[in-house]
């Protein structure tokens, strides 16, 4: 391994850092103490030699046998957000939605405030193009700084990332390192009022306080995702202590002692099932990475 001026950590377990709290361990943890860093890390890392970017671990499944290679946690040197102008935010690729957003509130900016409901990073955001509430990231971005696996620094526009529903074009190993966010003017309160009613929302209908990795499934055409899980009798489905939430039939939940094999199961389980009754073939939102035990 290249000697880097972060951390980098051997065998490090990555159940603790994801929300499911199931899963094995990456094969290297690197936690890169700023963009330069990453970039001379990346460029002097063997090229066969696989890179993941993870975030708060909210949307992901990993493995019960790891994640090979490297795997890219942006920590408190990646997370600032500032204001660039009346409308503009330029934030770190590891800055929560919730703080992204309440930067936009403190300074005006309206328009951010769905980030407040997305258990993420910006990184994730623009890789994802996450979304909530009616809105997506590629509605706000304006551009994104990445490093690429070969350790190369670009900057992409809006309109190089090839944006679809939760989906985009960068490239396998990338990782974003900042990201430029535009609003549009709009009083301080009542951003804090539009926040709160998406907090409340959130807290109605879905299991936060659980061990779970966020949506599960894809809305798809003309669908929502849920009221198929629900319509094919899956309400509470279980495949040991893993659970297709009751309260949210698009939320998966970890019990206790799921594995991730048990978890990835269950949601196999779900696909199949909607399939028979709909006809409807549902794809996966959430992450799966790393290797089968």
């Amino acid at each position: 391994m290249p000697q880097p001026r972060g951390k980098l950590t051997p065998n490090a377990p990555l159940a603790p850092l994801v929300w499911f709290k199931s899963g094995g361990a990456a094969e290297w943890l690197f936690e890169p103490a700023d963009a330069d860093d990453l970039a001379a890390f990346l460029a002097a890392l063997d090229p066969q030699t696989p890179v993941m970017g993870l975030g708060l671990g909210s949307n992901m499944i990993v493995r019960d046998g790891g994640v090979p290679g490297v795997v890219v946690r942006l920590g408190k040197a990646f997370a600032a957000v500032e204001q660039l102008d009346d409308t503009t935010l330029r934030c770190g690729g590891g800055a929560s939605g919730i703080l992204v957003s309440s930067k936009a509130r403190d300074w005006g900016i309206g328009g951010i405030e769905f980030l407040r409901s997305i258990p993420g990073t910006v990184g994730g955001f623009v890789r994802m193009n996450g979304g909530a509430y009616g809105r997506e990231t590629c509605d706000i971005l304006v551009d994104c700084e990445i490093v690429l696996r070969s350790g190369e620094r670009r900057v992409l526009a809006n309109a190089d990332l090839g944006y679809t529903y939760r989906h985009s074009s960068l490239p396998e190993g990338t990782i974003v390192v900042s990201a430029t966010f535009r609003g549009f003017p709009k009083a301080s309160e009542d951003i804090q009022t539009e926040m709160d009613r998406i907090a409340a929302a959130r807290e109605e209908s879905q299991p936060l306080r659980s061990k779970t990795g966020g949506s599960t499934f894809k809305n798809p055409e003309g669908y929502k995702a849920w009221a198929l899980v629900d319509a094919a009798g899956c309400r509470g489905l279980r495949r040991g202590d893993a659970q297709v939430s009751e309260k949210h039939c698009n939320f998966l939940l970890n019990l206790g002692d799921a594995t991730s094999a048990d978890i990835e199961a269950l949601g196999e389980d779900v696909r199949a099932r909607v399939k028979a009754q709909s006809g409807v073939e549902l794809e996966w939102e959430i992450q799966r990475v790393g290797v089968a035990k």
